[in-house]
């Protein structure tokens, strides 16, 4: 198959279609229409056969997690998404897997009502980048740098299955069918807290997605704010799936270090705590208070029933 043929089988007439999107997929380039009085959040993506995803991963589990990643991005600044773009590389066309891959991608822009309004496909090593873009209100971006001491930290869902479904699928953890199929997928198929994103503008001081593990992100947020945190670990959401897999040492370690959970960490000062499970009423996400941010500059003090817990883990740090 030549490239238009691959762009209009699989990409050009499927998917949710926007009305605020003037010309799509077919020209030299997209245009779209920016509502007034709203800001344009921009994030980008590339994931690499081998290095972000499993060389065997599932067509349909690529495409869905490329989405994903890029709408937590946006989900974390507190944009409503809006348009994706894919620049899409393959050693050849499998039209099983084209197919699967196109279905991955729709399974999330359909739900979020985003629109695919271009890209490129080439031949290469396996890898795609997607650019996706998203809607703020004027001035309600949040952000990593604005978090300050006495701010209480919060974390969406739970941390550490990602991790597990990795190992597993590594054949470094065996466990039962049943609890084996939730951990992959959620490896395979992380949620995006779109909802929770926007609906935090109103109350969180700071905010991050935990990609790279949660001490590495949160790590994010405290070297922007020029702060530091207490984290009571014991308090830290694990699900039943892990906890009843693992040891609670090892489900620490998962959750502290081992990323592509793609929840939310955000911050909440004092006067606006009250308000928080008013603002997430309609999102149907639980979230839990780990810590609080301190004074002291980029110093993470981890405790454990309030008795200090030693950890030499660390998040996942890309390598060139």
């Amino acid at each position: 198959m030549k490239e238009f043929d691959v762009i209009g089988r699989y990409f050009q007439d499927g998917g949710y279609q926007r009305k605020d999107v003037v010309v799509g997929i077919g020209d030299d380039c997209a245009v779209t229409t920016v509502p007034s009085n709203q800001q344009l959040a921009v994030t980008t993506d590339t994931l690499v056969g081998g290095v972000h995803f499993l060389e065997n991963a599932p067509a349909r589990s690529v495409a869905y997690k490329a989405v994903a990643v890029n709408l937590s991005d946006l989900a974390a600044m507190g944009a409503e998404p809006s348009w994706i773009s894919l620049s899409l590389s393959m050693s050849e066309i499998d039209e099983a897997w084209m197919a699967d891959f196109a279905e991955g991608m729709y399974d999330l822009t359909r739900y979020y009502s985003v629109q695919l309004i271009g890209g490129d496909t080439v031949r290469g090593p396996l890898s795609m980048t997607i650019t996706a873009q998203g809607f703020i209100p004027a001035g309600n971006e949040l952000k990593r740098s604005t978090a300050r001491p006495g701010d209480w930290i919060f974390v969406t869902g739970s941390l550490g299955d990602a991790a597990a479904g990795l190992a597993i699928l590594n054949n470094e953890l065996e466990v039962a069918e049943g609890v084996r199929d939730y951990l992959v997928d959620r490896h395979w198929y992380p949620t995006p807290r779109v909802a929770t994103g926007t609906a935090l503008r109103r109350v969180a001081s700071a905010c991050i997605d935990v990609s790279d593990g949660f001490i590495s992100d949160l790590g994010h947020i405290l070297r922007s704010s020029g702060c530091g945190a207490n984290i009571q670990v014991d308090r830290l959401p694990l699900s039943s799936q892990l906890t009843d897999t693992v040891s609670l040492e090892q489900a620490y370690h998962y959750a502290l270090a081992g990323g592509d959970d793609y929840e939310l960490i955000f911050t909440v000062n004092e006067e606006q705590k009250g308000n928080l499970d008013t603002a997430l009423a309609s999102t149907g996400v639980k979230v839990t208070c780990v810590g609080q941010v301190t004074g002291h500059t980029d110093k993470l003090e981890l405790k454990c029933h309030n008795k200090p817990f030693e950890f030499d883990g660390r998040g996942y740090e890309h390598q060139f």
